[in-house]
Parts: structure tokens; sequence; C-alpha cells
């Protein structure tokens, strides 16, 4: 079934058009780029069946905006077209994200750093610890995953994100890493880390500003919460 031979009001075109895109569902606007479902299934079924938890979806629209190319081709009805078209909208998304820390000093929106992390951490399904480097305007130059595993004191060398600090003439950083467990709750082990490498920094002159814990729909700031 395609779009076009579904009732008139549920057409998420029309519904777009008329009512504009904060009107549609995730799956609603998913659809309008899968045009077409598949035998047996809509083209609205499929999509939220794309969104739906794992195993059988992708955990929503943060957890989408990590799927690759592979990722899609698991998915029956998903031909190379459709495939190419969803990986360039999802990388376009995480583009224009990127362009607007860059262009306005990231504490004037924290949210905006939460949510920028989110797309690029929270649907991982491995711990993952990455680095914002800021400018002296805290404009965002450069996000590198540094490490990957359980995050312990040990398992995060603070020389090598000194090393990369240095590289991209940073004047502060931004930490952050994903919780695949769920919670956001920091543990001991995550304090701890973010004392040490706010000490080693600090002897280069490269402030921390915050600590960023995500998971799929939900983020915690370390500044907001009083740890830093």
């Amino acid at each position: 079934m395609v779009l076009k031979d579904l009732p008139a009001d549920a057409q998420p075109r029309e519904k777009l058009l008329a009512r504009g895109p904060q009107a549609l569902a995730d799956a609603e606007l998913l659809a309008l780029l899968l045009r077409t479902g598949i035998m047996g299934k809509n083209v609205l079924q499929m999509a939220s069946e794309l969104l739906a938890p794992p195993p059988l979806g992708f955990g929503g629209v943060a957890g989408l905006l990590h799927a690759t190319a592979a990722d899609l081709a698991r998915i029956k009805g998903l031909g190379p077209a459709k495939r190419a078209e969803l990986v360039a909208v999802l990388e376009l998304a995480r583009r224009a994200l990127a362009e607007q820390l860059r262009e306005r000093a990231v504490l004037q929106s924290p949210n905006d750093v939460k949510h920028y992390v989110q797309l690029h951490l929270a649907a991982r399904h491995h711990e993952v610890f990455a680095v914002l480097f800021l400018d002296s305007q805290h404009r965002l130059l450069a996000l590198e995953e540094m490490f990957r595993g359980t995050l312990t004191q040990t398992s995060v060398y603070p020389r090598e994100v000194a090393v990369r600090a240095l590289h991209h003439q940073a004047a502060a950083v931004v930490l952050a890493h994903n919780h695949p467990s769920g919670s956001v709750e920091p543990s001991r082990a995550d304090e701890a880390l973010t004392h040490n490498l706010k000490a080693a920094l600090g002897l280069i002159d490269v402030r921390v500003l915050d600590h960023v814990v995500v998971a799929p729909g939900q983020a915690l700031s370390f500044a907001e919460r009083g740890l830093m």
C-alpha cells in the first residue's frame, strides 16, 4: 500500500501541508520518506516498526539516527534507493545540529549540547566516551569519540585527551558518554573520571565545562546537577 491509497485525512503529506510538520507523529514523517510499504504492510506500519524498540526496530528517532546503511539493509522492504535516502537525511540532521553549535556559544543553550550528544551517542549498544572541543567563545571545534568500553579511571587516558585538546587549540571541553543501560545517573567512576580529567586539563589551561551523560530519550548535565 502506498501513501496515496490511505484515507485523505490519514495521508501524512496532506496533513503536513495543511497543519505543518509539527502536527505529524514520528512514524508519519518517516512514512513520507519511505513512500511505499510492502505486501501485507502499509507504509505507516513499516515506519512504526522501524521506530519500535529493539530488536524489532531502532528504538525511536534517536536510534534511527545512528543506523548505518548496513543496519537498514536488514530491514525487509528497504531497497538501495530508500536506504541511501534515509542515510542522507539522517546525516543532514546531524550536520545541521553541528552547524548550530559552531555558530553560537554552547553555554547559551545547554539543551543543544545534550541533543547533539544524544544524536551521536544515545543509541549505542556499548559505552562510548567522547569529547567536544571548544574555542575561547565556547563554539564547537570538533567532537571526537576517544574511548569505548566500560568507563573507569584507568580506561580513559587524560594524556590522550590533552593531546587532542592541544591539536584543536581548544580553550575548553565538554566531556560526554552514554549509558546503554538506559539510566543517566552518574556512577562514582563517572564522577572520579570527571575530576581527574578536570585536574589534568587544567595543567594546560583547558577548562572542563561540563560532562553530559546520555541514554535513549534522556540526558544529564554534571554542571546543572552541581557535580563540577
